[in-house]
This record gives C-alpha cells, structure tokens and sequence, in this order.
C-alpha cells in the first residue's frame, strides 16, 4: 500500500470512529427521553403540525444529532411519571425538575434551565406580590407533588399549603372564588396561558423562585450524569440552549447559570 493510500486510509477510519462515537446516556444506539407533556418549559404542542415542540425536544434532538444515536422523546404525565420510566429502563434519560425528595434512584445533572414560578390571586385579594405570600391564615394552592408544592412544604412558616389533585383551570378559578384557596402557585407561562381571556383574577409581579429543570439518569450511574453534565455545558457554551429557549417563546424561562 502506498504513503498516499495509508493517509487516506487512516483518514477515514478516524472520520468514521468520530462519527461512531458513543455516549454513556444511550443503550443499544437509543436514547429514549421521558419529560412533562403538561409543563410549556419542556414542550407544547405546535398548533399548525400537532407536533412536540419546545427546549427539551431541542435538546433531545441535538444530542442525537451530536452522538449518531437515534432519539425517542417521551411525553409524560407527571414528573413521577419520568423518574419512574428512567428507574425502571422504560427511558434513558429524563428531564425533571431537581428537589432533595426526589433523590436516591436517580442521578440529577446540575440545571440547565430555570422556571420562574409564581401565583395567580382573585383580583380583590390583599395579596400584591410574593412578599404578602407567606402571612398567617393564607391558604396557598399548588398541584401536589408539583415543585412549588414541595418548595412551599419545606419553606412556608405562617401560610398554609393545600395540595391539589385537581388543579385544572375550573377547579382553581372555583377555589379562589369560594375562598377554598387565596392564591394557587404553578410556573409563570401555565398561570399566563389559563388566565387569558378570564376576568377577576391577576397574576403576581414578581417570582417566587426558579425551579432548576435537569436531566436525570439510573441510579448509582456516574458515568451517565457526567455524560449529561457535559452535554449541558456544551449547549450552553455553544448559545444552543439560548436559542432553544428563545424560539420556544416561553414566558418565565431563562438558562441557569454556569456551574
């Protein structure tokens, strides 16, 4: 074999292991993707095509696209839903939000997006901002198991918590209105979508807090979350997740900071 073809021969076989490369978040060339269909921060549901779109479906196709895997996303119903799927191998990886009670069968990767969550109030409640929140006799509303849920369980000092199983449009608009509840916490873009078009209510100015949205993977799996801890800082480094997070139109969503 001549100089030339051994070049051209070690060339190609470079090229090709590249592009084979592998990553510890697949299995068997797949990777299944398991997020929130009801959260508007991972997906909504285009309109004109009846298609999955938003951050998460971005991502979960760069990484296929960055890894020559196929991908699977996974819309599910809850955020048990997906720790379930990625503990039993039903997904590889998940995207959730990160809280301490959701730790042990699972590896959490450090954030990548934030979710600004605040209330929604009747329009003569006393409650202004998010600083009147927390007040003695306050019955404050979140769907149960939500994030803010289990925020308001570990934080509230004089409020009290009311955790619903049903938290649709009606039944909170009911609560608010017969004094069941005196404001319902849910993310900023969810509160922005059921209050149009709804008079007596109002939504507060400012934020509670930002949920930290992460992707998750099987327990006891080290080489999988440092595989997800990378991948998000090469989203972000790239502008990637910037402009994922600008063509989903979200309200109340920013990337989270460099770790």
């Amino acid at each position: 074999m001549s100089k030339r073809l051994r070049v051209a021969f070690l060339t190609l076989a470079m090229a090709a292991s590249l592009t084979a490369q592998t990553t510890p978040l697949a299995k068997d060339g797949v990777i299944r993707a398991g997020y929130l269909a009801t959260n508007p921060a991972h997906a909504v549901k285009d309109p004109a095509t009846g298609e999955a779109r938003g951050v998460v479906i971005d991502l979960v196709r760069e990484l296929g696209r960055m890894y020559a895997v196929k991908v699977t996303p996974l819309p599910l119903a809850n955020p048990q839903a997906v720790i379930d799927a990625v503990r039993k191998g039903e997904a590889e990886i998940g995207f959730v939000a990160y809280n301490p009670e959701r730790a042990g069968l699972v590896e959490f990767s450090k954030p990548y997006l934030l979710v600004n969550q605040t209330f929604i109030v009747r329009d003569d409640s006393p409650i202004r901002s998010i600083a009147d929140i927390d007040r003695q006799g306050r019955k404050l509303g979140a769907t149960r198991a939500d994030s803010i849920a289990l925020y308001l369980a570990r934080t509230l000092k004089q409020g009290q918590l009311v955790q619903l199983d049903d938290s649709s449009p009606e039944a909170v608009y009911r609560m608010l209105r017969e004094g069941t509840i005196d404001a319902f916490g849910a993310n900023r873009q969810r509160l922005t979508d059921v209050s149009r078009g709804v008079t007596g209510f109002r939504l507060l100015p400012d934020d509670l807090y930002g949920v930290e949205q992460t992707i998750i993977v099987p327990g006891g799996r080290r080489d999988a979350q440092d595989a997800a801890n990378k991948f998000i800082d090469d989203v972000r480094r790239s502008g990637f997740l910037q402009k994922a997070i600008e063509r989903s139109g979200v309200i109340g969503i920013t990337a989270a900071n460099l770790r």
